[in-house]
């Protein structure tokens, strides 16, 4: 389901419109608005909670930017750009008439029926998203969907991580091995020094996770445990749709490919998400 529906949440970050109304208020480079807009139903969070609840990225990295950006604008009008911008790219790489397809409306309300099902409880950053108001247009409302059931699914991300010990770097460390993403460049990304890289590199190797060849088989057991009980906190909403999950993965699939045709979605990206649409 992630991957059926994640580069309609992505554009927020990958598009260039977002970005360009965020410079309009006056942020520099990508990460100000990136923590400004994903952050943003948050409220004015401060740095510890945004580093907190993002999990991966380094607190030193968020602090560069926050609170600094709620100084520009504050939290609701990042809300409001994330909208204006979402709906902007999407006319302008989907087209009005996918946009405006039967399809897309049924896709929409089978989306927001698995978004309110989404339980809430202990996942900060989905209860934030939650309590937004929806949108009126379809489009908008599968965005807003897709966002809060990301946000659901990430939230238990953590929760899984925290239950197997690890602590952001070395689960980044760990999911750059499983995914033979270039380690250099994902530590670069996400704001870890060399010296706090080889340490939690230095951790796992003792913990028997890691060697001199990347993951070991005890590695690859607990990323494999990681990522099936992270699938066991995100099955609530899929479940509470049933039959219709399906539906809505066919449903989106015409939206999801002309996004991806249109350049939209960022092949090379640090989640090491293949949509579900060109996978084969």
């Amino acid at each position: 389901m992630w991957r059926a529906l994640e580069p309609v949440h992505t554009i927020t970050y990958f598009a260039p419109e977002p970005q360009a109304a965020c410079e309009a208020l006056g942020t520099t480079g990508y990460w100000m608005s990136y923590f400004a807009l994903r952050a943003s139903p948050l409220g004015a969070a401060p740095p510890e909670i945004v580093a907190a609840l993002f999990y991966n990225f380094h607190p030193g990295l968020v602090a560069k930017v926050v609170p600094a950006v709620w100084e520009l604008a504050p939290p609701e009008r990042f809300q409001a750009i994330r909208l204006e911008t979402v709906d902007a790219a999407l006319r302008r790489l989907v087209g009005a008439e996918l946009l405006g397809s039967p399809g897309l409306a049924e896709a929409a309300s089978i989306a927001r029926e698995a978004a309110v099902a989404a339980p809430t409880a202990g996942r900060a950053l989905a209860a934030a998203n939650a309590a937004l108001e929806w949108p009126e247009e379809p489009h908008l409302v599968l965005w807003q969907a897709q966002t809060v059931l990301r946000e659901h699914r990430g939230d238990g991300h953590v929760a899984a991580l925290l239950t197997a010990g690890l602590d952001p770097a070395e689960a980044l460390v760990l999911f750059a091995a499983d995914h033979e993403i270039e380690s250099e460049w994902l530590r670069k990304r996400r704001g870890w020094s060399e010296q706090e890289w080889a340490e939690a590199v230095g951790r796992l190797t003792e913990r028997g996770l890691f060697d001199a060849d990347g993951l070991t088989a005890t590695g690859r057991a607990v990323r494999d445990e990681v990522e099936a009980h992270t699938d066991e906190l995100a099955d609530a909403p899929v479940a509470a749709i049933g039959d219709a999950a399906e539906r809505l993965v066919e449903l989106a699939a015409p939206l999801v490919t002309a996004i991806i045709d249109a350049e939209g979605f960022l092949r090379a990206n640090p989640m090491a998400l293949r949509p579900l649409v060109s996978s084969g």
